[in-house]
């Protein structure tokens, strides 16, 4: 039997869509669940996992499959269900998984045969049985899989289409910010896989260069430093020759040991959640971790950084602690920590979060036409009705910021700074000219969002 994995693309998020510019194939990775699934599968089943950020097949040339699967992050709701509907209509039964079929349940369930909720790893394989026996039920639960029976990720159905290989060794995450929806998807009790099992998976993998999609790579308790250590050595023994970027939290930052056992296992990278500016905005996101030290940031950026890791600071713009000019203290605070690149994002209330309930409540969606709004959902769109910020407001914070940091100047002296510590200087540059690219694509796609709320608020006064 044949069996279709899918991957829906956002059109518009012009990021990950790999044939928009060739630097974007540093920013987009594999689709590392349904691997994991298509590891799950009997070797009976013919699988093909069809990604469509590497482009839009013409799925009626295909050969017709006998089921589809189909994952989906909210953003990717609305073409996961055109997707759906272009194989109802061969007669083809679409099962839909993932995060937003886990928290919108009733909404996927209009569009699909049957929903997976939860971590569909652990209920994959009953899924196919009860399929094959003409027993498909409506709706199956995954809840939280046991990690250390996952089995290997199927690297080989993508081998060399993309820059980056990917692999997963814990999940869950204890922080529970407001915003992210890891730990009601995941869990907040974090759990690892086998050291043996992730070094082995390392090994199947052929690019050189890796994204462990951790949330958080490390954990946050002295046990969980200690695994990460054990992990390194053992990738360290077995020699992988990969170079890797991840997840963290900044107490990465504090352990010696850890930054150098990572450095020689691999670690060329991690991408930081620094969030606010401001303790108040840590407080009001729930993200208390991040201070409960008093940590000086610049010292912590700069100790990982000696150890040739580049570091990415992501940011949110939109809290209700901010204001006028929040855009430009968030380019200087990223510039004072020396970070290599800066990604900022908008506050989105996604489903399944205590942002989510709280702004629902409030009635502060901007955006509430669902499904068809769910496309904007992405992090890079205002969605919302912000506190002190105007629609237009807040893109101009978004665009003063990406511009003060990503300037031509500024990225050329981010670069020598590199060149000079022999630390990546080509990836920080590439990384650099990637952010700097989607800037005018940015621009219209705001400008596109700004045409859509007035044609919307026409259509409602009419």
């Amino acid at each position: 039997m044949r069996l279709y994995l899918i991957n829906p693309s956002n059109p518009l998020v012009s990021i990950v869509n790999v044939k928009e510019s060739r630097w974007n194939r540093y920013r987009v990775w594999k689709p590392l669940g349904l691997m994991v699934l298509a590891g799950l599968t009997p070797p009976s089943w013919d699988i093909s996992i069809i990604d469509e950020n590497l482009g839009l097949p013409e799925y009626l040339s295909l050969p017709r499959p006998d089921l589809v699967g189909i994952t989906a992050f909210t953003s990717q709701a609305n073409r996961a269900y055109e997707i759906a509907r272009v194989f109802h209509d061969m007669g083809v039964p679409v099962i839909m998984g993932g995060i937003h079929a886990t928290m919108c349940q009733s909404e996927v369930a209009e569009y699909a045969d049957a929903i997976v909720t939860g971590e569909a790893d652990g209920i994959w394989p009953e899924v196919l049985t009860d399929f094959e026996q003409g027993k498909l039920k409506a709706h199956y639960d995954g809840a939280y899989a046991e990690i250390d029976k996952v089995p290997f990720a199927r690297h080989d159905l993508l081998a060399g289409k993309y820059a980056l290989g990917a692999i997963q060794s814990t999940r869950g995450c204890p922080l529970n910010c407001s915003f992210c929806s890891v730990t009601a998807f995941n869990g907040a009790r974090y759990r690892q896989r086998p050291i043996d099992d992730v070094v082995a998976e390392f090994k199947l993998i052929c690019e050189k260069r890796v994204l462990v999609v951790d949330d958080n790579l490390i954990g946050t308790k002295p046990e969980h430093i200690e695994r990460a250590k054990d992990m390194f050595r053992a990738m360290i023994k077995a020699d992988l020759k990969k170079e890797w970027v991840a997840q963290a939290t900044i107490n990465f930052a504090d352990n010696e040991e850890l930054m150098s056992l990572a450095a020689q296992a691999g670690c060329r990278g991690v991408f930081i959640g620094f969030e606010s500016p401001s303790a108040e905005g840590l407080y009001e996101i729930g993200k208390k971790f991040n201070i409960i030290k008093n940590r000086n940031f610049r010292e912590s950026v700069r100790r990982l950084q000696k150890h040739n890791i580049l570091v990415v600071g992501s940011f949110i713009i939109g809290l209700d602690i901010d204001d006028a000019g929040i855009g430009k203290r968030i380019a200087t605070v990223a510039r004072q920590y020396g970070l290599d690149n800066l990604n900022v994002l908008f506050l989105t209330p996604l489903p399944g979060t205590r942002l989510w309930d709280q702004m629902v409540s409030q009635e502060r969606l901007a955006l509430s036409n669902f499904p068809q709004d769910w496309k904007y959902y992405t992090l890079t769109f205002p969605v919302a009705k912000y506190k002190h910020l105007s629609l237009d407001d807040i893109i101009e914070e978004m665009t003063g910021c990406d511009r003060g940091f990503y300037s031509i100047p500024r990225i050329l002296q981010r670069t020598l700074i590199n060149l000079l510590h022999r630390r990546q200087p080509l990836i920080s540059f590439i990384g650099n000219l990637s952010y700097r690219r989607n800037l005018k694509l940015n621009d219209k796609a705001y400008a596109s969002l700004k045409v859509y709320l007035s044609q919307s608020k026409t259509a409602h006064a009419d």
